[in-house]
């Protein structure tokens, strides 16, 4: 099996993908650069567009991991919603299956949440609408990882200290709920 990811430091931070390869015997590629939008991945003028645009028409992907800037799906939904759209279709033109990284709402509590101008369960409930509405328009699968998080947050360390990026916790956690996303998948599908 072979999985394309598409993100930024939400996707590399520690090493998620050598772990979801490791967690599920696949050969795990990923594409990201700090603070990467989908619609960068999409951009034949950029360094990464144009690594991406070409993974996509020359190598043979089983599954495509796609994750978008932080809130980038609430703050910018209509250029979320178009960057997915387009991605799947392409990803889908090559023989492969379309998974949402679903992220996360900043950490309770930290000053990134607080300058968003939303509550914890405002942003949890916006980010979560966002993906769910983008896999209803392409029928991508989600990794819903954010929902993972509000569960789980209140009892486990899952945010480093910038209350953005996960902790080696939660980073475990977000490869837990995609190897099941795409095992759940593979099952449906044999």
């Amino acid at each position: 099996m072979r999985i394309l990811m598409l993100g930024n430091s939400l996707t590399s931070a520690h090493d998620l993908p050598a772990r979801l390869a490791e967690r599920t015997g696949a050969e795990v590629v990923a594409h990201t650069r700090g603070g990467a939008r989908l619609a960068e991945q999409l951009n034949p003028q950029t360094g990464l567009g144009a690594r991406t645009l070409a993974a996509l028409k020359t190598a043979s992907w089983d599954f495509v991991v796609m994750q978008e800037m932080s809130i980038g799906p609430v703050r910018s939904k209509q250029r979320f919603l178009e960057s997915v759209t387009r991605l799947c279709s392409l990803v889908r033109e090559h023989g492969a299956a379309p998974v949402l990284y679903a992220t996360w709402a900043y950490k309770p509590g930290s000053k990134k949440l607080e300058s968003s101008g939303f509550t914890y369960d405002e942003l949890h409930k916006r980010l979560h609408d966002a993906y769910y509405e983008a896999a209803d328009l392409t029928g991508a699968l989600v990794a819903d990882v954010g929902s993972a998080f509000y569960e789980r947050a209140a009892e486990e360390q899952l945010y480093l200290r910038d209350g953005v990026h996960p902790s080696q916790r939660g980073t475990e956690l977000a490869v837990e709920v995609i190897a099941q996303t795409i095992e759940g998948e593979l099952s449906y599908m044999t």
